[in-house]
């Protein structure tokens, strides 16, 4: 009996229609015997009537996709297949049921045919599986929800040349040879997971092994697994782990439990990785490191991933979900544990300046646009949908927020309280919430709107300083715009930290709930509130949402010399860049609204000012002071506008930035000079700052037309001996206007490629690099690039090198005015769907934000998401995002056009 794959319009999912299970499962037995088109899975599943459920009457309810139902007995006897009720991935078993039974099924699957990458697939001769969120049932029947929680024991029977490593989750528990001379490995997880935790791993892989001491005296195995060939690039994730343990124990007092803790390195994978209980599987991009292939913000991010998923350990594992609509509770909840540990490596405010970066340039997007939804969404069509910006990061946000409002201490007593409560169980946000006032006895009620309302908060602030009295006063109103699901919209509890600052720096604060500190957090909760300081006896500038205390739109009126003074005087280091980024948005702005006007503005000469400023500054911190050279991004412009200026944008910022780059030839060369690293490059603080002032200087000496800036950048991109210099010098040399840089560009891409052609990591860069470069042509260019001999549209990192890249960051070449870039990427995510629908739903969100575009690209953007519905039936993930973008409907100026 096969089982297929739902195909039909999926049919809405709603929080308010969440019922317990009728059934649960005390333990789970599974024998899988691999081959590449016909594995064998034989499963055993011991069921008990719940009693929260419907009672014996309720039918068994099963998922399966996919796969082909061999047999199925309850408590030993046979059951009719034809009796069983099945509909799209549904299949029921009638009622009346036993309190207590066994359920063994045969099912046959084929990993080999399964490019979808969910349940088991086979991808260049590894067997891998993929099962958050609905994947399990690719793999067997089973009541696949993540408040179905159950021990697993797991028996793996492949040929042992085709597959000497055998992996699942757990303990390893024996293995041996069988008659007919395949191998066996056995498996146990003692501890209670749901499906989607579920993992296999075998192959030809290599292992580098590690241990590490747990604070109660516990030796743990570390086992990381790549190909053989990968062995070497495993020893920086192999540290960051054994950090990331140490960091838990410390911060959180969370120890580790299994005797052994493996990840396994896997190259074709929708995510960036999973944190399958015991044995997490990574993305090659997001495990795999050494100097020559992997740049400074990659080593950032395998140390931030590998965190990450070990802090799934017990945010996510041990303590679930009730249901995929709780999905932030244990994403935002990491991300957050995640930036806290991250914190402590590098610069803590580079860190935060690149967590606030992709909340506003990406995530507020997302909800301002067609698919904006709550933290916790109240409906969905396609669960895998939500894995979006808004649950992971401004869910994380929401945390932050809660952990300023408690303190750390009063934080921490909740969160030891939540994980000790819910221990082995599936939870809400409301169980996280009520230990957090349990352990603080503060009321969060209103504080839980953050998880349930849409939208990005605006706050308007206003200051003045009355001498006389000897006080500051603040007048906040917050308010939030309207979002596609028309609820309405409530006041939020939003904490605001800041500070007046003064001729010597912050000055102490009276009022606001601080008594003489030099820093407050105050806790906006009305529509209009208003906060008065006492025995402020000079003039100050305030320092608001220091640390970016809220993921709101705030605005107070700054002049551009207090924003010049915040960049000197501010002790937040987050906000000293926040100033500069104002200052120079402000100038920007005013400079593209005259271009759009046909006039002709000067230049503020602040911005020159500045920037001369930040140059001769001592560099305490490297890393701070190159992000705050750099202009703000094209994102960050756009946000001013409506619709937005694509053209006019890029033409400004980079008119701009090459009179930057005349004006200060001579500073940004001995800058560079300055900082340049001679030394064998490491991935450590240091040198990664220096790298980084050095190659903001280069970026902009590519601008100008000077051949011997463009050889400096040549034999940068041909010479040094890691990647991030590469990378820059590769970049810079390809997006420059000028022709030579052009040229030389040309010559380092192709030696580039010749040198790296079998590296896999390194191609993705190749591929990402070309497909950013800003000049005319990049659609053709990306066109071309599709039909490379490297390109490989079965593999996710390299249609998000090349197809992602482009329609994310090249927003001058994409944004075309004759929509050629919009309907090549219409055309690869169709392509794409037939095989792959959650890399085609990813790959289409660009297409679903034509309602702040002029009208000519509006209606052009419009009609390829037009052209991907009529194309026939899509699958539930593209589905969802296409008609939910269409449903919105042209906005006026597009169909007056």
């Amino acid at each position: 009996m096969y089982i297929p794959a739902r195909k039909k319009p999926p049919q809405p999912v709603h929080l308010d229609d969440y019922r317990p299970p009728d059934h649960l499962v005390e333990r789970v037995q599974l024998t899988v015997e691999l081959h590449p088109r016909r594995t064998l899975v034989r499963s055993r599943i011991a069921f008990r009537r719940n009693p929260a459920g419907r009672g014996p009457g309720a039918p068994l309810t099963l998922y399966g996709a996919d796969l082909e139902l061999v047999s199925l007995h309850l408590d030993g006897a046979p059951v009719e297949l034809a009796a069983l009720e099945v509909d799209e991935e549904q299949v029921l078993l009638p009622g009346p049921l036993p309190e207590r039974f066994e359920l063994a099924a045969e099912v046959v699957i084929c990993p080999e045919d399964n490019s979808a990458l969910e349940g088991l697939y086979r991808s260049r001769g590894l067997y891998c599986t993929q099962c958050e969120a609905e994947g399990f049932r690719r793999i067997t029947l089973y009541p696949d929800r993540p408040d179905v929680l159950a021990p697993f024991a797991v028996r793996l029977i492949a040929d042992p040349e085709e597959c000497p490593v055998l992996l699942s989750n757990g303990n390893p528990a024996g293995g041996g040879r069988l008659a007919d001379g395949r191998h066996y490995a056995d498996w146990h997880d003692p501890f209670p997971k749901p499906s989607y935790l579920f993992a296999l791993v075998a192959g030809r892989l290599g292992r580098v092994e590690g241990r590490f001491r747990t604070a109660s005296g516990r030796d743990v195995a570390l086992h990381l697994y790549a190909a053989p060939r990968d062995l070497d690039k495993l020893d920086f994730a192999l540290e960051a782990l054994r950090e990331a343990m140490a960091w838990d124990e410390r911060v959180y007092g969370r120890e580790y439990d299994l005797d052994v803790y493996m990840i396994a390195a896997v190259e074709d994978f929708n995510m960036g990785a999973m944190e399958n209980k015991g044995l997490n599987l990574f993305n090659v991009q997001a495990l795999l490191a050494c100097p020559e292939l992997t740049t400074d913000a990659g080593y950032r991010t395998i140390r931030a991933v590998v965190a990450h998923e070990y802090f799934h350990n017990w945010s996510g594992n041990r303590v679930t979900l009730r249901d995929w609509f709780q999905l932030s509770l244990k994403e935002g909840f990491t991300v957050f544990r995640e930036s806290q540990f991250s914190a402590d490596f590098g610069s803590p405010a580079v860190r935060r300046i690149e967590e606030v970066e992709l909340l506003r340039e990406r995530q507020f997007a997302e909800d301002e646009g067609p698919l904006a939804h709550p933290v916790r969404p109240r409906s969905y069509l396609e669960i895998s949908n939500f894995y979006t910006l808004t649950v992971y990061e401004k869910g994380a946000e929401v945390v932050r927020m809660l952990h300023a409002l408690l303190g750390p201490e009063r934080f921490r007593a909740g969160c030891d309280l939540y994980f000790a409560r819910h221990d082995g169980c599936a939870a809400t946000v409301e169980d996280f919430l009520a230990a957090m006032e349990e352990a603080s006895g503060r009321d969060l009620q209103q504080f839980l709107r953050w998880y349930d309302q849409a939208g990005t908060p605006r706050v308007a602030v206003n200051g003045r300083w009355d001498p006389e009295a000897g006080t500051y006063t603040l007048e906040f109103e917050q308010s939030c715009p309207p979002t596609p699901d028309g609820a309405p919209k409530f006041p939020l509890l939003i904490p605001v930290r800041l500070a007046l600052i003064g001729r010597q720096g912050p000055v102490p604060l009276y009022g606001g709930g601080a008594e003489g500190a030099a820093e407050a957090v105050v806790a906006l909760a009305e529509r209009r509130q208003t906060v008065v300081f006492r025995e402020v006896r000079e003039p100050v500038v305030p320092s608001l949402f220091r640390g970016f205390s809220a993921p709101v739109r705030w605005h107070f009126p700054y002049g551009r010399d207090d924003l010049k003074f915040l960049m000197d005087a501010d002790t937040d280091g987050f906000n000293r860049y926040e100033a500069w980024h104002r200052l120079a948005l402000e100038i920007l702005v005013e400079q593209v609204r005259a271009r759009l006007d046909g006039r002709q503005v000067p230049l503020d000469e602040r911005l020159e000012q500045a920037f001369a400023r930040l140059l001769s500054a001592p560099p305490a911190d490297r890393e701070l002071l190159a992000r705050m050279l750099k202009l703000p991004t094209e994102d960050a412009l756009a946000e001013a506008f409506e619709p937005i200026p694509i053209h006019e944008i890029h033409e400004v910022r980079q008119g701009v930035a090459r009179r930057i780059a005349e004006r200060f030839r001579s500073h940004l060369l001995t800058c560079r000079e300055a900082h340049r690293v001679a030394e064998p490059a490491r991935p450590d603080p240091e040198q990664m700052g220096r790298r980084a002032l050095a190659n903001a200087a280069l970026g902009y000496l590519t601008l100008l037309d000077d051949p011997e800036c463009a050889r400096l950048a040549h034999r940068q991109a041909l010479e040094a001996d890691n990647m991030t210099d590469v990378y820059a010098a590769l970049g810079a040399l390809v997006d420059s206007p000028s022709e030579t840089c052009a040229t030389l560009g040309r010559e380092a891409l192709e030696a580039f490629y010749r040198r790296w052609r079998d590296e896999p990591l390194a191609v993705d860069r190749w591929f990402e690099i070309q497909a950013a470069a800003s000049p005319p042509g990049g659609v053709e260019r990306v066109d071309a690039l599709t039909r490379h001999e490297a390109f490989d549209a079965r593999n996710p990192n390299r249609v998000r090198a090349l197809l992602g890249t482009f329609a994310h960051r090249n927003h001058v070449n994409f944004h075309r005015r004759d929509g050629a870039g919009y309907r090549l990427l219409a055309r690869w995510v169709l392509t794409l769907d037939a095989g792959n629908p959650q890399l085609a739903a990813r790959l289409a969100v660009p297409l679903t934000r034509y309602r702040r575009l002029p009208p000519g690209l509006a209606l052009q953007m419009r009609a390829a998401l037009e052209q991907i519905a009529a194309a026939g039936p899509l699958s539930p993930d593209l589905y969802e995002v296409v008609h939910k973008a269409l449903a919105e409907g042209a906005p006026e100026s597009a169909r007056e056009a």
